[in-house]
C-alpha cells in the first residue's frame, strides 16, 4: 500500500529552536531522536574497546594463548572498518532507520551469543557479528543527524556525535574491567546486550522514518572495496606478529592494492557505482577523510603505548594507569560541544588545522617525556589532555565536513569516511606493535607526530571550498 504521509523536513519537524514559536513537546521530541541516535554511537563504541582490559580473564578461561585471544578485539575492529562503505549502501537503500533497527538487533543477539561462547572461536566468530552490526552506525546515524538537522546545526550535532564516541572511548575499558572483576567477562555482554534491545525499541518509537532509495548495488566496485579494505587491514595487523610469514603480508598487502584499484578502476564509467572515485578526492571529503585518519591514529597509538608504558616503565597499577589515561577521552568528550559552537561561529578548517598542530606537538613531547628519566605524573596527565584536545579539534571539524561534502549525499561515503577512521586506528595500534618492543618511544611518538603533519599538509591541498553548503541529505517522513 503507498505510503501517503506528507513528506515533512525533519529539521523542521524534530530541531526547532527554542522560543516561543517552538512547542516544548518538539524541542523534546528533537532531543529524544538525538540521544537515541547517539545511543547507538555509544554503545558502538564502547563494545568495541570493554574487552581490551579483560583480556587476559577471557584467555584463560577459555584456555587458549593471549596471542590467540586477540582474535576476539581484533575480529571487531576488522569486520566493522571493512563493512562500513558496504553498510552505508544498505542505508541509502533500505533507509537507515531501518538499517539501524536491523544492526541493534543483530548486535543483541550476537551479544548472548558471545555470552554463552563455549570456544574461542564461537566467540571471535560473535565478535565479528558484533563488528558487522556496528559497521552500520556510524553511517547511518551521521547520515540522519545531517538529515534531521540540517546545516545550520550540522557542527553542534557533529560534536555531539563526537562527544558520544569520547565517552565510549572513555567508558569502555574500566567498564568492562568492572564487570569482568565483579561478575566475570560474561558479564559485560549480558549487561549490553538490554541496551541495545532499549535502543531498538527507541528507534522504532522516536526516530523518524525514511523510505530509502531504490538503487542497484554496483557488485564490482562494492565487492573490490571491501575486500580490499579488509586484506590491507589484516596485513597490518599482521606485521607485527613473528608467527605470520613475510610473504603472506606482502602477498595481503599486493592483493588488497589490486583490489582497490580495481575499485577505481570499475566504478569511475559505472552507471551507478557505490562511491564515484571523484568524489573521494574532492578537496572537503579528502581533507576531511584524511584528517580523521591521522587523528585516530594517534588516539589509538597513544591509548596502547601510553598504558604499557606506565603499568611497565613507571610501574603503576592497572587501576592507578586507567585514571590517568581517562585524561584523553575525558578531554575528548568535554570539549566536543565547545568545538561545535566554534565551528559554527567560526572557521572549522582551521580549528581542525590548530588541532592537528596541537596533535603533533604533544605527541612529540610525549616521545620527549618517555625518552627520558621523567616521573612528574602531573607533565603526563597533561600531555595526555593536550592531545585529548588536539582530537577533539580535529573530530568534529572532520565530521562536519564529510557531511557538508557532495559525497555527504552518499551513505557509502560517509561508511568510506568512517572506514578510514577506524583504519587509522588500526595502523596506529599496529605501529605501537612494531615499534614498543625496541625501547624507542621518541621514535614511536615521533612517527605519530609525523602523522599528524600528514594530515595537516593535506588539509591545505586543493582550493578552500565555498562556505556556503545546502543539506546533501534527502528529506525523511515522519513515523507517525
Amino acid at each position: 500500500m503507498r505510503d501517503t504521509r506528507p513528506r515533512i523536513d525533519a529539521a523542521q519537524s524534530f530541531a526547532m529552536p527554542a522560543g516561543p514559536q517552538a512547542p516544548p513537546q518538539r524541542e523534546r521530541a528533537g532531543l529524544a531522536v538525538l540521544l537515541t541516535l547517539l545511543g547507538a554511537t555509544l554503545l558502538g563504541t564502547v563494545i568495541n574497546n570493554a574487552l581490551n582490559v579483560p583480556l587476559r580473564d577471557i584467555t584463560g578461561d577459555l584456555g587458549v594463548s593471549l596471542s590467540s585471544g586477540v582474535l576476539v578485539v581484533s575480529s571487531f575492529v576488522l569486520v566493522l572498518a571493512a563493512g562500513m562503505a558496504l553498510s552505508g549502501w544498505v542505508g541509502d537503500r533500505f533507509g537507515r532507520r531501518r538499517t539501524i533497527i536491523a544492526s541493534l538487533a543483530l548486535m543483541a543477539v550476537a551479544m548472548v551469543g558471545a555470552a554463552l561462547a563455549p570456544s574461542l572461536p564461537v566467540l571471535v566468530a560473535m565478535r565479528a557479528l558484533q563488528g558487522m552490526a556496528c559497521a552500520a552506525y556510524p553511517p547511518a546515524v551521521m547520515g540522519m543527524l545531517a538529515t534531521i538537522y540540517g546545516p545550520s546545526q550540522r557542527a553542534r550535532t557533529m560534536s555531539a556525535w563526537a562527544a558520544a564516541n569520547g565517552i565510549g572511548q572513555a567508558v569502555g575499558p574500566p567498564l568492562g574491567g568492572l564487570l569482568a572483576d565483579l561478575a566475570g567477562w560474561r558479564a559485560i555482554f549480558w549487561c549490553l546486550a538490554p541496551v541495545a534491545v532499549i535502543l531498538l525499541v527507541a528507534t522504532v518509537l522516536l526516530v523518524p522514518n525514511d523510505r530509502g532509495r531504490a538503487t542497484a548495488l554496483h557488485w564490482p566496485g562494492a565487492v573490490s572495496l571491501t575486500l580490499g579494505a579488509a586484506l590491507l587491514m589484516t596485513a597490518a595487523t599482521a606485521v607485527p606478529q613473528p608467527v605470520v610469514p613475510a610473504w603472506l603480508i606482502v602477498t595481503l598487502t599486493v592483493a588488497g592494492v589490486g583490489l582497490l584499484a580495481v575499485f577505481v578502476t570499475s566504478s569511475a564509467n559505472a552507471a551507478a557505482p557505490i562511491i564515484r572515485p571523484r568524489l573521494i578526492v574532492e578537496s572537503r571529503f579528502l581533507r576531511s577523510t584524511v584528517a580523521a585518519s591521522a587523528q585516530m591514529f594517534c588516539l589509538a597509538a597513544t591509548l596502547v603505548a601510553v598504558p604499557l608504558y606506565v603499568t611497565g616503565t613507571l610501574g603503576r597499577t592497572t587501576a592507578v594507569t586507567g585514571l590517568l589515561v581517562l585524561a584523553l577521552p575525558a578531554a575528548m568528550a568535554l570539549l566536543a560541544p565547545v568545538v561545535g559552537l566554534l565551528s559554527e561561529r567560526g572557521r572549522p578548517r582551521w580549528i581542525l588545522r590548530t588541532g592537528l598542530v596541537l596533535l603533533a606537538a604533544a605527541e612529540l613531547l610525549l616521545g620527549l617525556y618517555a625518552g627520558t628519566a621523567a616521573r612528574s605524573t602531573a607533565l603526563l596527565v597533561a600531555l595526555l589532555l593536550t592531545v585529548g584536545v588536539g582530537v577533539a579539534l580535529v573530530q568534529t571539524p572532520s565530521a562536519a565536513g564529510a557531511t557538508r561534502s557532495p559525497a555527504g549525499r552518499s551513505g557509502a561515503a560517509l561508511g568510506l569516511f568512517n572506514m578510514m577512521r577506524f583504519g587509522g586506528s588500526a595502523l596506529g595500534a599496529a605501529w605501537v606493535a612494531v615499534v614498543y618492543p625496541y625501547g624507542n618511544l621518541l621514535l614511536l611518538f615521533a612517527g605519530c607526530a609525523t602523522v599528524a603533519l600528514v594530515g595537516l599538509v593535506v588539509s591545505f591541498v586543493g582550493p578552500d571550498p565555498s562556505p556556503l553548503d545546502t543539506d546533501p541529505a534527502p528529506p525523511v517522513t515522519t513515523s507517525g
